[in-house]
């Protein structure tokens, strides 16, 4: 696996004690959600993919200890498959679920065939890689999507860093759909929202894109 800056740091102790906070049922994930923008990721998802078939392939970019995958397995979704850099956040994936496919690799090199996935997706994961990095984590994943690419990612105009838990060159807000349809021009979108934060006024942006 290739390995940045970023991918050393999350392999070791700074990422399972991420994924310690981070190990909620899909209730907790969900009143987490709620605390955070007033309504639930069940309901986001149902907002953006309710209308698609249960049975295509679909590919979690980072997807940690799989609960985004669960909450669409919960939803009826059926071939769903997973990559993840970190061997701990893998085993409680593969210990917490059944029939979803979880790989460890990393956005920088997906291994899976072009057009493999009907929908690729990512959540809170684009912000993590850094801008160098940004554009081949992009190309694997609009490499490997058949058809939809779909992203929940910290929103600002233009790329901005900010301190990740004390930690800098962690973490960088951006618009990343925007990168998205300036990097592939035969992309459309299908449906964009912001979801403002409660406490404050960020915002995360979610997006689903078709290839045309």
């Amino acid at each position: 696996m290739e390995k940045t800056e970023q991918i050393s740091r999350w392999v070791g102790d700074f990422g399972n004690l991420y994924t310690n906070r981070n190990n909620r049922t899909l209730e907790e994930m969900d009143e987490k959600y709620i605390e955070n923008y007033g309504i639930t990721r069940t309901h986001m998802n149902k907002e953006f993919i309710s209308d698609m078939d249960r049975d295509i392939r679909i590919l979690e970019v980072g997807c940690n200890i799989a609960n985004q995958l669960l909450n669409l397995q919960r939803m009826g979704f059926t071939d769903l498959w997973g990559i993840e850099i970190s061997v701990y956040a893998i085993d409680i994936a593969k210990n917490k679920t059944q029939n979803i496919n979880v790989v460890k690799s990393s956005a920088l090199n997906i291994p899976f065939k072009d057009s493999f996935f009907d929908l690729v997706f990512t959540s809170g994961v684009l912000i993590h890689i850094n801008p160098e990095d940004l554009p081949k984590a992009m190309d694997e994943i609009y490499r490997v999507s058949k058809k939809y690419i779909w992203g929940f990612e910290y929103f600002s105009e233009k790329e901005e860093e900010i301190e990740y838990r004390g930690n800098k060159n962690l973490l960088w807000r951006n618009n990343f759909m925007k990168l998205y349809l300036d990097r592939y021009p035969n992309l459309k979108v299908v449906k964009e929202k912001k979801f403002k934060y409660t406490q404050n006024d960020n915002k995360d942006n979610m997006f689903l894109l078709e290839k045309r």
